[in-house]
């Protein structure tokens, strides 16, 4: 347990418990021997929670296509460490590498997942799925199809994962898809979609989980704004 720092032992919460409860208690170690793993407790996503569901769900997407390379976890590492800095990166991985040995019960923790992070948390963790996958350069078609499954379970709207998935896999209407509106939508319809897109990205809605995060968080709504003003500079009005 030494090589664990205080952001894996403490302030966990619901995530000590249930299917994620159980990873952990395996990947750790005793510090979970006394404690029920069947609980669910309910409450606010806590930034610990969320990294820990992350790594949950990152294990599942790098086995998606049978093997797990060095050069993922070194992807993977760079992107902690990018995200949540160097201590966090250090621990991270040593915790990645535990859950990689490991059989994760998908529909399991991503129903743990979505019971306790707001939906917005929900999104931010699909937004860092895609950007790990697509760290080798691609999103493979057993990634995608892992990414597509715990998108489902997580309860995210089609809408909502059709606009996360053009911001990093390639399409003719990729700006359309981002705002969620139909190349053949108004300007009007545009302006809206945008607003409402604002507001549901803006990267206040995960400042819960710390600065780090909601920093990232500001990529997603970066996107956004870049795909209202390559239509508005398309299309020619303000």
């Amino acid at each position: 347990m030494g090589k664990y720092g205080k952001w894996i032992t403490g302030g966990l919460g619901w995530a000590l418990f249930g299917p994620i409860g159980a990873i952990l208690g395996f990947a750790i170690g005793s510090i979970f021997d006394s404690m029920e793993t069947t609980k669910i407790y309910t409450g606010e996503t806590s930034r610990n929670g969320f990294i820990v569901s992350l790594l949950v769900l990152v294990s599942a997407v790098m086995k998606a296509d049978g093997k797990v390379l060095k050069s993922e976890l070194e992807y993977v590492k760079s992107y902690f460490y990018t995200n949540f800095g160097p201590a966090a990166a250090r621990e991270a991985i040593l915790l990645l590498r535990d859950i990689l040995k490991q059989a994760v019960p998908l529909r399991d923790v991503c129903l743990q997942i979505k019971e306790n992070v707001d939906y917005h948390s929900r999104l931010q963790l699909l937004h860092f799925l895609f950007g790990i996958a697509q760290a080798d350069g691609v999103v493979s078609s057993e990634e995608l199809k892992v990414i597509i499954e715990i998108a489902g379970f997580l309860d995210i709207s089609d809408a909502d994962f059709s606009s996360i998935k053009a911001m990093f896999i390639p399409d003719t209407d990729k700006y359309f898809k981002i705002l969620e509106v139909s190349p053949d939508a108004t300007n009007e319809e545009i302006k809206k979609a945008y607003r409402q897109m604002a507001i549901k990205y803006h990267p206040d809605k995960v400042q819960h989980l710390g600065e780090d995060i909601r920093q990232a968080a500001e990529q997603k709504f970066k996107m956004v704004n870049e795909a209202y003003e390559k239509i508005k500079k398309e299309r020619g009005f303000n």
